[in-house]
């Protein structure tokens, strides 16, 4: 592969997957329950792609995207990666000022983001942050693209703001992916600030892509025809780049996204979740595991696990009692 193709590794790895009616209809993502399948995960990212391109968005423009743990946070990834644009996500629990000083630093011109999204039962506001971001922030933006998600009502500037429905259904899925050099940026992702301002990490594409596949092949031991997988990050930090957005899709797996809390309609989501979709590797916070033994450290015990073969933990080093609890109660 020559280098100024590695923009396209993931692009050509989803049309490989779609280019048989067998390979468009394997699952990609299972979102609340809904399978989606890869045919429809790259004409969602091809026609936004396209739609990018029409409003305005252009190789090495900054793309701001503030969207809830939903199928169509991945696919704004891709279609931003495609036109040879750099991401900048947002995690979609912060709040308009910690929204808005990274949307100034990158110097996006678009935002994408949701009419809100769900957690503990109800809908959260998102685009009322974004508003209130770019009214004290003076930014460069130019359109803010909003899915609509929780069906809430949201003020609307005429010109600016754009549905995410409307957009990708005014083009056509024929938009090609170019190819760009190995060290094209591929996105800015800001630390937390917890020890000053946040500071923006430029990834790369072609070394970036390349380890995130790599890893799941041999380090995760991924097999796409047969396994299921789900790490319950998001994709507004790293490990959700890494292990959700691009790892995953990249050698054609199926894996489950969640949105909310694990907590939520009751303590035993992660269980009932992997008995009823049969997961065989879980990646999750040591946090999350000790949150979850003060619920119900028995909990695990009441529903069929048998399908996991792997697990792992990410995000900080885990205690050796939350593992050997991990260890013993959940596979």
């Amino acid at each position: 592969m020559t280098p100024v193709r590695f923009l396209r590794l993931l692009h050509d790895a989803l049309a490989c997957v779609c280019a048989d009616t067998e390979g468009r209809s394997r699952i990609a993502v299972i979102a609340e329950g809904r399978p989606y399948r890869y045919g429809e995960l790259q004409d969602a990212a091809v026609r936004l792609a396209a739609a990018l391109r029409a409003n305005g968005v252009r190789r090495g423009d900054r793309v701001a995207i503030y969207l809830p743990m939903i199928p169509e946070a991945i696919a704004a990834m891709l279609a931003v990666a495609r036109v040879g644009a750099i991401h900048s996500v947002v995690f979609g629990g912060f709040s308009a000022e910690s929204l808005r000083s990274r949307i100034d630093d990158a110097g996006a011109i678009l935002v994408i983001t949701a009419d809100g999204g769900y957690r503990k039962g109800s809908v959260f506001p998102l685009k009322p942050a974004v508003d209130a971001a770019l009214t004290a922030a003076g930014s460069h933006v130019e359109h803010v693209l909003v899915v609509k998600r929780g069906g809430n009502e949201v003020d609307w500037i005429e010109g600016r703001d754009l549905w995410w429905h409307e957009e990708i259904t005014a083009y056509d899925d024929q938009h090609e992916a170019r190819g760009f050099p190995a060290e094209n940026p591929l996105f800015i992702l800001y630390t937390s600030g917890t020890t000053g301002k946040p500071k923006g990490i430029l990834h790369t594409s072609g070394g970036y892509l390349t380890q995130v596949s790599a890893t799941h092949r041999d380090v995760f031991d991924l097999k796409p025809e047969t396994d299921v997988y789900w790490c319950t990050a998001d994709v507004g930090w790293i490990t959700g780049h890494t292990y959700i957005a691009y790892g995953p899709l990249a050698i054609g797996a199926t894996q489950i996204v969640f949105e909310g809390v694990p907590t939520y309609p009751d303590a035993a989501r992660f269980w009932s979740t992997i008995e009823k979709h049969k997961v065989t590797t879980f990646y999750t916070a040591p946090t999350a595991i000790r949150s979850l033994i003060k619920l119900g450290a028995d909990l695990p015990t009441k529903y069929d696990l048998s399908s996991l073969r792997l697990l792992g933990t990410v995000g900080e080093p885990i205690n050796p009692e939350a593992w050997m609890w991990y260890h013993k109660n959940v596979g």
